[in-house]
């Protein structure tokens, strides 16, 4: 969803949120945050709270679901949120939009594309060229997960319209409704949804999207400028805390992370969180250093091209301010 859009929900107040939890400690500095959608893929973040990192740097969390990356933008640009967490891409639209207060991409958090592909049938032996031919619910056009998709079928010499066809008119929190439902042949899923398909015999992983997109900054921690300038010691110590977690997630073992992941699926059983951390840990998904590097982010450029979605490369340096993530990284890793 481009800027126009993005401003319009903004302005009317429709974009939608969830709270996950509320915190009422009033001795902590509350940081407000929307997250595009909820999954054991963010796992790390919710980590910096269920291992008491955010509460050492003195912040407590009032997080929300925005269901969707425009939405999160939308309550971003509104200042009812202190930090979107969502793809860059929301920011690079609002950027190339010419945007007076910038959002700045402050912190990384994954690395890769977090979904898997679901298939009705068990299919030990896939290949993409299979999906010559199918309907896949890819998500919503213009999102990072639809356009890594599209990039990967790309790439297998698939081409939606002619080869294959992309379903984009599921809202992204839908989709898995609709593919239960009997839309599409395939469907992709994060986790921890893709194990509790699998585990109720509704669906069958068989690939990983983002071991086939290779490495592109997925997920983000966004806040605009003008929220900075006020705050950038509160960045800072947000991203110190999610550094630590991620280092924590990397080393501990899935059944601990996925013990301490409970609280935050409620619903959800524990084995299925635990098979989802060990699929996130297989695919190296998370960052060590959150920093987004120029690198990485002229590759999102390309699958965003790739998908008919730029209309021009944005300016690297004016959508990140890497600062924030590098102090944290010399803090937890110096200590």
């Amino acid at each position: 969803m481009k800027l126009k859009t993005i401003s319009a929900l903004a302005a009317a107040g429709l974009f939608f949120t969830t709270p996950l939890c509320s915190c009422t400690k009033t001795d902590k500095e509350v940081i407000r945050i929307s997250e595009v959608t909820h999954s054991v893929f963010y796992a790390p973040f919710y980590l910096s709270e269920a291992l008491g990192y955010l509460e050492e740097e003195g912040l407590s969390l009032s997080l929300t679901n925005g269901g969707g990356a425009d939405n999160v933008m939308a309550s971003l640009l509104s200042g009812d949120t202190d930090i979107g967490f969502c793809g860059p891409e929301a920011a690079l639209y609002v950027l190339n939009g010419g945007s007076t207060d910038i959002p700045k991409v402050i912190g990384q958090l994954t690395k890769r594309d977090g979904s898997f592909l679901v298939s009705r049938k068990a299919e030990p032996d896939f290949k993409w060229e299979d999906l010559k031919g199918k309907e896949i619910l890819a998500g919503r056009k213009g999102g990072v997960p639809a356009m890594t998709f599209e990039y990967v079928l790309n790439e297998h010499g698939l081409i939606n319209g002619t080869d294959v066809t992309l379903n984009f008119d599921v809202a992204f929190n839908l989709m898995t409704s609709a593919f239960e439902g009997g839309t599409a042949d395939y469907c992709t899923m994060f986790e921890p949804t893709a194990s509790d398909y699998e585990k109720a015999g509704k669906g069958y992983k068989v690939a990983s999207v983002g071991e086939a997109s290779g490495e592109i900054p997925y997920t983000c921690f966004i806040a605009r400028e003008s929220w900075l300038k006020k705050k950038g010691d509160t960045a800072e110590k947000f991203l110190t805390a999610v550094t630590k977690a991620c280092k924590y997630a990397m080393e501990a073992d899935a059944a601990d992370v996925a013990k301490l992941l409970a609280p935050y699926f409620t619903g959800t059983d524990v084995s299925s969180l635990q098979a989802s951390v060990e699929s996130y840990k297989a695919i190296d998904a998370w960052k060590t250093n959150l920093e987004m590097t120029k690198d990485s982010f002229l590759r999102l450029e390309k699958v965003i091209d790739n998908a008919g979605e730029l209309d021009e490369y944005a300016d690297y340096d004016l959508l990140t301010d890497n600062s924030y993530a590098q102090a944290a990284y010399k803090t937890v890793y110096s200590r």
